[in-house]
């Protein structure tokens, strides 16, 4: 099998391209090699690679630069996915494409499900709510996995942003308002790359039941507040040596953004468990070997 893994220097794509090259042979690609905002040399590109499956781990994710490069974040986020689903559609391949939590938007406590209205609240979300609905219009076997707060031990994220700062400041200021489940890279990439596994028939049959639309990120809800006091006690218990004294929890308006964010990112799992037998593992654990390996990196710095 050849699997077209789209974004491999992003982190979930980093990810996922050596745990499938367990059970195929993988094709990386970047945005040098195949860049999502020119859909229309998409088609003649792929026909070239002539893969398997398509796996697109690629997006704009520059959240509130997306409030002043709209075209851009839709020509990524949206034309790129379509184009990629339209090509795969009518040649029987399955796509696997990543989506978010931004496209929900709103209060409450309820974890949203795959069948609640979206109603993102930011361009980003917006973009990639265009996106899913391109990639679902195309038809054929495509599988969208919507997400959270995804973060690693490598990349820009806000874990590496949090382990910056704590080894710099005495206080950090973060929002406690917002919701949602912080969700590795790793924990996706194993997820997706365990029901790959399982061969394209079953694939297609458990997309087809999902109806093409299954959230996937870990168990559990903290707030960033929350996840940021998890990031700083596991460093400081793995020996990192940190400035910060107190991590102060604030509302969302005391820390303005270009871009609006909704305060309940929560997502119903009851769907991935159902159809995939993937139960996702709590948020917290999952973060602890992300931050074994950042305490092992930064333990190398001076």
């Amino acid at each position: 099998m050849r699997m077209l893994v789209i974004g491999v220097s992003g982190q979930v794509g980093g990810a996922l391209a050596p745990r499938l090259e367990a059970v195929g042979s993988v094709i990386r690609s970047d945005s040098k090699s195949l860049d999502l905002a020119r859909a229309d040399l998409l088609p003649a590109a792929l026909d070239r690679l002539a893969p398997d499956l398509i796996v697109n781990a690629a997006a704009y994710t520059a959240v509130d630069r997306a409030e002043d490069e709209p075209d851009r974040a839709m020509a990524v986020n949206a034309a790129g996915p379509g184009a990629i689903a339209r090509w795969a559609a009518p040649r029987a391949v399955p796509l696997i494409h990543f989506s978010t939590d931004y496209v929900y938007g709103g209060e409450g406590e309820r974890p949203w499900r795959e069948d609640d209205a979206p109603r993102p609240l930011n361009v980003y979300g917006a973009s990639k709510l265009a996106g899913d609905s391109a990639v679902l219009a195309a038809g054929g076997s495509p599988l969208i996995f919507r997400t959270s707060w995804v973060y690693a031990a490598r990349g820009k994220n806000f874990l590496r942003t949090i382990a910056a700062l704590a080894r710099e400041r005495q206080e950090l200021r973060v929002v406690a308002d917002q919701i949602g489940a912080p969700t590795s890279a790793a924990l996706l990439a194993d997820a997706v790359s365990a029901i790959v596994a399982k061969g394209l028939p079953a694939l297609r049959e458990r997309s087809a039941r999902a109806k093409g639309l299954v959230h996937l990120a870990a168990a559990g809800e903290t707030s960033w507040h929350g996840f940021a006091c998890a990031i700083v006690e596991g460093l400081r218990a793995r020996g990192v040596a940190l400035a910060v004294e107190r991590v102060l929890a604030i509302r969302s308006e005391e820390y303005p953004t270009r871009a609006r964010r909704t305060r309940n990112s929560r997502l119903d799992l009851t769907r991935v468990r159902e159809v995939f037998g993937i139960t996702p593992m709590l948020w917290r654990d999952a973060l602890a070997p992300e931050l074994d390996r950042l305490a092992t990196e930064l333990a190398q710095v001076p």
